[in-house]
């Protein structure tokens, strides 16, 4: 795994630092010379600069060499100035690499927060996350930060060469840095830096992820070299505050396990341009969710009792792009959320509850059965009554979207939603379409505009109180006052494709799975 951190905060203790006045170089990726091609190195230079005799500053440079039409030793990055004598020297350096990976952020159709009015990012709290983490904590993340700072440099402001070189040669090694499970110093940022910013910098890792999945899969070399991570690529992270228990999650959508869909051998076919097109367009979307419970803990005599319930559950697929017109014909094509999953609960094993008392009974259906009978007789100057009967029966049921269930695994209390189709009832995630160019239920396209569309304009989903507001209790032993527990917190997403405007035979379902845990104080007058 790449360390450049450690590399930067050793260089005035290095042998080198009073012998040698030339920049320090550190070597990212290298190729040896073939026939065809020479060496190709990536490097981070570092170059002094004497002020005072006491007074000395470092400036840092990304240089490439060896790639044809390119100058050798060319630089693709400068650093701000870093005095040594500083109480932190290197801290101009970690603002620089976050401000300007927040301000290239890829931009979101119709955003309401355009990156132009994001204020810089303020020292103190990046001040205060460098000395509450250790420096091997801290370097996992200022390696993620490089390698996507560098993306930038490499693969959009460089020809198309270096990018394929930093693709094979630098990601690919170092792609564990994108999972963001080994870096708790990521999620002490997310917290800190406000959620405005927390978009703009996950939608990054979104944009980086999605590209190297997509070469990935289209066989560029990639797949011989670059297994998946062990870990799933993107983020979650759950906190508690103010009486909310807030689980959030990020996830490019070609990350997600697909777990129904019309293609079997998971690369992408011999398809049309357009159809071509269309899978490009969807797998530059990510799931961004905020899954948002309340707690509430109420003393009693003999036992404590604590109350959770849902309020608020946030699901939006974001597309990921830097033009508002890219991919107009596809701009209403999207994945869209067919099932949630959401589970809490005390951690596996505890013995402290007694008891548990969920809030929502199984559903049970309505129908209402109206019958009419019509008699209709002729008595007339005829020798022969005349006598007609006609009797006319219908059934009314009511349906909506989205079917709530209340379930529960052990001590903890499950929150299951699925979607179904209105009309038939049948459940979306494990509806198999039919190949036949319809994609699906024609209810479900358009589904983005209309008086009963089951998704707001944008393609989001929100559950709020008005659509489920049942909580669920549990009963602790009184001996537990005056701790602070771990709860367990979790979600499982499902997101399927049909068509919405086009014409195509494509469709898929995708899931992930995120689980955290969260403090349960149980302190009175808190």
């Amino acid at each position: 795994m790449l360390d450049v951190w450690s590399w930067i905060c050793e260089l005035p203790y290095s042998d080198e630092w009073a012998e040698s006045d030339s920049p320090f170089i550190l070597t990212l990726a290298s190729s040896s010379a073939s026939k065809k091609n020479s060496a190709r190195e990536i490097q981070l230079r570092a170059e002094r600069t004497f002020m005072s005799e006491s007074d000395v500053s470092l400036t840092f440079s990304v240089c490439i060499d060896g790639f044809e039409s390119l100058e050798p030793q060319k630089a693709m990055w400068v650093s701000d100035t870093c005095l040594l004598s500083s109480e932190k020297p290197f801290l101009p350096l970690v603002l620089q690499l976050l401000q300007e990976i927040i301000t290239r952020s890829p931009t979101v159709h119709d955003s309401a927060c355009p990156r132009s009015q994001l204020q810089k990012l303020k020292p103190e709290p990046i001040s205060w996350i460098m000395d509450s983490h250790s420096p091997e904590s801290f370097s996992s993340f200022f390696n993620l930060l490089f390698l996507t700072r560098l993306f930038w440099s490499c693969a959009c402001d460089a020809p198309s060469v270096v990018g394929s070189f930093y693709f094979n040669s630098v990601l690919s090694p170092n792609i564990e840095a994108l999972t963001c499970n080994h870096a708790p110093v990521l999620r002490t940022f997310l917290e800190n830096v406000g959620v405005d910013a927390e978009l703009s910098f996950m939608r990054t890792l979104g944009y980086i992820t999605a590209k190297w999945l997509i070469l990935r899969e289209v066989g560029v070399g990639l797949q011989t070299i670059a297994p998946l991570p062990d870990q799933q690529l993107g983020l979650s992270y759950a906190t508690e505050a103010h009486g909310f228990w807030i689980l959030k999650g990020y996830a490019p959508i070609s990350a997600m396990k697909v777990t129904r869909s019309n293609e079997h051998n998971g690369k992408f076919p011999i398809i049309e341009a357009k159809e071509s097109v269309l899978r490009y367009a969807l797998a530059h979307q990510q799931l961004e969710a905020v899954i948002q419970l309340e707690y509430s803990v109420v003393f009693h005599d003999g036992y404590i009792q604590v109350n959770a319930r849902v309020d608020n559950l946030r699901f939006h697929v974001a597309k990921l792009g830097f033009k508002r017109n890219d991919d107009m014909e596809f701009n209403e094509e999207r994945h869209f959320p067919s099932r949630v999953r959401v589970w809490v609960g005390p951690e596996v094993g505890s013995t402290y509850v007694a008891g548990m008392t969920l809030g929502r009974s199984t559903n049970n259906g309505e129908r209402e059965v109206e019958t009419q009978r019509i008699l209709k007789g002729n008595y007339g100057n005829t020798k022969i009554p005349k006598v007609k009967a006609r009797a006319r029966m219908t059934t009314k049921t009511r349906m909506r979207n989205w079917r709530w269930d209340q379930d529960v695994e052990g001590n903890a209390a499950v929150f299951d939603a699925v979607l179904c189709d209105n009309t038939t009832g049948q459940e979306l995630p494990t509806w198999k379409c039919d190949n036949n160019g319809d994609g699906g239920s024609r209810s479900f396209r358009n589904r983005y505009s209309g008086a009963n569309r089951p998704f707001t304009k944008s393609g989001g989903l929100v559950f709020g109180r008005d659509a489920y507001g049942d909580g669920v209790t549990w009963r602790l032993s009184r001996e537990m006052e005056g701790s602070v527990l771990k709860w367990r917190i979790g979600g499982q997403i499902w997101l399927s494709y049909w068509p919405n405007n086009v014409k195509s035979s494509y469709f898929e379902t995708r899931c992930i799975d995120w689980c955290d845990e969260v403090d349960l104080p149980l302190i009175a007058g808190k």
